[in-house]
């Protein structure tokens, strides 16, 4: 199973050439996995920050097409692993049926003093079902 969220490019996302400047996609992957967090996990960022955070300590990405302005993504993302304080996230954006890029993030569950901290059993029991079966 994966999450979807939706983002229209916008000017903001954007360079001198008319196509979304890199580092904008990180932000959009952030607003996806914050969604994430909140519609699936009822974990909102604003409620998890109160206790810790989950920093990513890991990014793989691969860039396969431009987005333009005006352009819809639509970012699916699949949890490939829980660990103990720890999670893998498979993401893949695309335009219609065109893959813009591929993403594969590690987020590390962490304390207010940034020590790793394990999930809550309540996000363990939403979040392992939707582990996708890598075999």
């Amino acid at each position: 199973m994966s999450f979807t969220f939706q983002q229209k490019i916008l000017f903001k996302h954007c360079d001198p050439a008319g196509i979304v400047f890199y580092p904008r996609y990180f932000e959009i992957i952030n607003d996806a996995v914050e969604t994430l967090f909140d519609q699936v996990f009822h974990w909102p960022f604003e409620k998890l920050h109160q206790q810790g955070s989950v920093p990513t300590v890991s990014f793989n990405i691969t860039f396969i097409a431009p987005s333009r302005h005006g352009d819809t993504l639509e970012l699916a993302i699949r949890i490939l692993r829980v660990g103990g304080a720890s999670m893998t996230l498979d993401i893949t954006a695309r335009a219609g049926s065109e893959t813009r890029f591929t993403a594969e993030q590690v987020l590390v569950h962490t304390d207010r003093a940034g020590r790793p901290r394990p999930w809550s059993a309540e996000l363990r029991h939403i979040a392992n079902p939707l582990v996708e079966d890598q075999t």
